[in-house]
């Protein structure tokens, strides 16, 4: 049997995919919560890959408190680099919306497009990831970490003790799945 080719979908899934099957057992209502949801989330990856691009170009958006606006135009003032791989080991890594690191300052920006209220944490552990990968002490840095989120921006300083902490945490965790992977 020669088989129907459809190059045009490879690589990508359908909303309704036999791999997430768990559809099969939505009501009309679920389908329609869930949908949205996933439309979103699709609308958050292109405004994600938009904020990149005007970073990269340099391109500011007009003054205005709206998330987009503000998030481009200060990774633009500081002068931020965006989509940046951070890395610690196979186990361990996360790419940071936006990242500076001049003059001793480490600056962290992620940008939500979503509703449901983002966390701190996420930035807290690029930040340690940064130290782990490029040998900063968190004590001999000063961190900015910022999340823009809802039209609103939340400055967050961490101590070098928390950053620390999640240092420790992805060093021994690391090692952990490590001894797991051989056995051990």
């Amino acid at each position: 049997m020669n088989f129907n080719l459809h190059s045009r979908l490879e690589g990508q899934h359908a909303f309704l995919s036999a791999s997430k099957y768990h559809w099969i057992n939505y009501d009309e209502e679920k389908l329609v919560a869930t949908f949205a949801k996933f439309q979103a989330a699709q609308k958050g990856t292109e405004l994600h890959a938009l904020a990149c691009q005007l970073i990269q170009q340099g391109v500011k958006l007009p003054k205005s408190k709206k998330t987009l606006n503000r998030y481009v135009n200060d990774g633009i003032g500081f002068q931020m680099q965006p989509e940046v791989l951070l890395y610690y080991s196979d186990n361990c890594f996360g790419t940071a919306d936006t990242i500076s690191f001049r003059k001793n300052i480490l600056r962290i920006s992620d940008y939500k497009s979503g509703a449901t209220p983002a966390s701190i944490k996420q930035l807290m552990i690029y930040a340690a990831l940064f130290c782990l990968e490029y040998g900063h002490k968190p004590q001999d840095i000063e961190t900015e970490l910022r999340l823009y989120q809802s039209d609103d921006m939340v400055l967050y300083i961490p101590t070098p003790e928390e950053i620390l902490r999640i240092m420790g945490t992805i060093i021994s965790f690391d090692k952990k799945i490590e001894e797991m992977k051989i056995g051990g």
